[in-house]
This record gives C-alpha cells, sequence and structure tokens, in this order.
C-alpha cells in the first residue's frame, strides 16, 4: 500500500491500535504515514503500527474535519433514511478501504417519530467475523456519523450476527475491489 502523504502530527491526539481498538496517545512531532483518509476518519502509520484517528482530530494531521450533513427543514423519514444510507457510506473498517454499505455488513435502518421531536433511527449491521477487534469502533463510527443528521436525536447501531455475513453480501464492487469476485 502507497502512502498518500507523510506529515508530522501538529498536537498530541488519542488514536487506536488496529486491529485491537486499544487506545494510544500519538504524541506531536511524531512523523507519520496517512494510509488511508475515508469517511472522515485517517488510518495512519506511526513507529510501525497502523493507527486510526478519528475525524475531530484532522488538525492533528493537519487536515480539515468532514462537513456535517444538512437536510432542509421539512425533511421527510425517507429524506432522513436516505442520508442515513449515505452517512453509513461514509463508514469504514480501518483495514479495508471499503465502506460498511457496499461491505454488506448493513442489514436495516429504521428511522421513527421520537413522541415530542425529533427522529430514532435504528440500524442492524454485522461485521466480517463476530471476533474483529474493530467492531465497537466502527458500530461507533457509524452512530456519529448519523447523529450528525438534522432532525436524528437518538441513534442506535446494534450488531447481530443473524444471519452471519458471507462475501455474497457484498456489492460487485467490493467483490471487485477486494478480489473476491
Amino acid at each position: 500500500m502507497e502512502p498518500l502523504e507523510r506529515v508530522h502530527l501538529t498536537r498530541d491526539c488519542v488514536a487506536m491500535m488496529v486491529p485491537s481498538g486499544q487506545k494510544v496517545l500519538a504524541s506531536k512531532d511524531t512523523p507519520v504515514e496517512i494510509m488511508q483518509a475515508l469517511g472522515g476518519s485517517f488510518t495512519i502509520k506511526a513507529r510501525g503500527h497502523l493507527l486510526r484517528v478519528e475525524g475531530k482530530d484532522a488538525d492533528a494531521l493537519g487536515k480539515e474535519p468532514p462537513p456535517k450533513p444538512e437536510l432542509p427543514a421539512d425533511a421527510s423519514d425517507a429524506d432522513v433514511e436516505k442520508m442515513v444510507w449515505e452517512q453509513l457510506r461514509g463508514v469504514f473498517d480501518p483495514e479495508i478501504p471499503i465502506n460498511i454499505v457496499e461491505l454488506g455488513l448493513v442489514y436495516d435502518v429504521k428511522v421513527e417519530h421520537l413522541p415530542v421531536s425529533g427522529r430514532r433511527v435504528t440500524v442492524h449491521m454485522t461485521l466480517t467475523a463476530p471476533g474483529c477487534g474493530m467492531g465497537g469502533v466502527i458500530a461507533s463510527d457509524a452512530h456519529l456519523q448519523i447523529m450528525q443528521i438534522p432532525t436524528v436525536e437518538e441513534a442506535a447501531v446494534e450488531l447481530v450476527f443473524d444471519p452471519p455475513w458471507h462475501r455474497d453480501m457484498m456489492s460487485d464492487e467490493a467483490k471487485l475491489a477486494t478480489g473476491m469476485y
């Protein structure tokens, strides 16, 4: 994999080791290679380790944080659901440059109105393997992406393993990208 860019961290920031998900402190002035910049988060290589840096810490890499999604004030539930799917296309496994929708990991999206105002979104998704060390991170990324949508007040991302994931759930593009066609 060819690095996208070499930079020095401009400040300390919390990062997660890939694939364990363990949090570590990435120190200011550390030289890093940006290996992947997808969905607003970054996979970097620092001192021989792969680390994931959240979009909110993009400035530590000299980058801008991703823009927030926008919806018209009169958006329908269908509009919100469409935006949920768009936001989920911005969630990537730190080790695979393919989003979770194309990987076939998202099983269901449900949008409902809350009693007072706003909406609740529930997503059922899975992982390529039940023991994936980054599973919690991926689910958390999905939650963060959904919570950025205007009118969404609550979101639940539930990991399910029935039915178990298999490569036939991937889009044709994802199969081609991974060589699993």
